[in-house]
């Protein structure tokens, strides 16, 4: 990989995060002044004292005017950022290499979807023109299609790989309980999630991540700068992005167990923040688990577990709240909910009060000082990934 990195160069001094949900009552314009306020203000900064702003949402808005109006912002450069279900991270990325480069002092990155009044089909994409090869199921099913395929490639029969899933759902139903800002806060049981009818392929409703309304922010600065506006920074260690080359679609030996750039991305986040063991250098995780097959398969290639073991992994409870490595100790996308252009920054948030110690009932263990975020967006075989990891000490 090309990066270099900004490790320790930029941090964290801010973040805010609306609860998740059916929001009926309030509109985009609300979620991101209620998001970007409370970062402010864990700063302690004003909305002037901000140099640039980066807005990312799937559609709920088309220009950087999707900020400045309900802010109020005179004379600030607001850029609208998207990159599927990544775009909230995105944001965050672009904001933090505009501080890492000089060329501003302060930047916020805010996140935000407004679906809810749309309807329950969460956001459809726009009707570019295409040669009329690509897909044409539903994300459910597509990613549906991870079930049959782990469980040939490595022997484990089809109903103990849906009782994994299970286990998985019902984590982080428990880690969501535990949440007020989640949007599912009600704990079920392995039992009542496998008596669940499918919906696509072995998946149920219950396997998939909700639809939600929601926003959430941060305010970076460069690292020396930390000190002047909070006195529990989190620093940046690691920013990566890749974006697939769609050839999952039409590669025969392509199996659905990996997601290949999801390899890549961590494989340069890593490197970056100079991380040769991340099950045992990470304190916690949040990755995206649009479908709980998803959080399977993104333990492998995340290097949390070997090949053909993460099932048996979570069974055991490795990656439970108090487990060796706790993953979306927050509920994840699955309880959390998922407004598309807010849950890479929500992800954050997340990993924001696990390492100052402020999370509550749902606190971790955090001794190892550092957190990971993965984000992705599209489907098996045709994706972008996006990979960071934040830490507490400053080297």
């Amino acid at each position: 990989m090309a990066s270099h990195g900004i490790k320790d160069r930029v941090a964290i001094v801010g973040m805010g995060c609306t609860r998740f949900g059916e929001r009926w009552e309030t509109g985009a314009d609300e979620l991101l002044v209620e998001a970007t306020n409370e970062a402010l203000e864990s700063a302690g900064i004003r909305k002037g004292d901000v140099d640039a702003y980066w807005v990312g949402t799937g559609q709920s808005g088309m220009s950087g005017l999707l900020l400045s109006k309900p802010l109020e912002l005179v004379g600030k450069p607001v850029v609208r950022v998207e990159n599927m279900c990544a775009t909230g991270s995105e944001a965050l990325r672009q904001a933090s290499y505009a501080v890492a480069s000089g060329a501003y002092d302060v930047a916020v990155a805010v996140g935000v979807e407004k679906v809810k009044d749309s309807g329950y089909q969460g956001l459809n994409a726009f009707p570019v023109p295409n040669d009329g090869t690509p897909r044409t199921l539903t994300a459910a099913a597509m990613f549906s299609m991870i079930v049959p395929a782990y469980s040939r490639k490595y022997g484990v029969p089809e109903d103990e790989v849906k009782e994994v899933l299970a286990r998985i759902a019902s984590k982080n139903h428990a880690n969501g309980a535990l949440n007020p800002r989640a949007q599912f806060r009600k704990p079920m049981s392995v039992e009542s999630l496998l008596a669940m009818p499918p919906v696509a392929g072995r998946l149920s409703v219950f396997d998939c991540a909700g639809v939600a309304d929601g926003a959430a922010a941060a305010v970076v600065v460069r690292s020396p700068d930390a000190p002047r506006f909070n006195d529990k920074p989190v620093f940046v260690k690691a920013l990566s992005v890749v974006a697939g080359d769609g050839k999952g679609l039409l590669d025969p030996e392509y199996d659905y167990t990996t997601f290949p750039e999801v390899v890549m991305c961590a494989k340069d986040a890593y490197a970056q923040a100079g991380i040769t063991d991340p099950r045992r250098q990470l304190a916690m995780a949040e990755v995206h688990d649009c479908f709980t097959p998803t959080e399977l398969v993104l333990m492998e290639d995340l290097g949390f577990a070997d090949r053909g073991v993460a099932w048996k992994e979570v069974l055991a409870g490795a990656f439970d709240l108090h487990g060796d490595l706790p993953i979306n100790p927050d509920g994840g996308l699955k309880s959390f909910g998922h407004p598309v252009g807010a849950s890479g920054l929500r992800m954050m948030f997340e990993c924001w009060l696990q390492l100052r110690g402020e999370a509550g009932e749902r606190q971790v263990d955090v001794s190892r000082r550092l957190a990971l975020t993965h984000n992705l967006g599209g489907y098996p075989g045709e994706m972008v990934s996006f990979v960071s990891v934040l830490g507490t000490d400053h080297d």
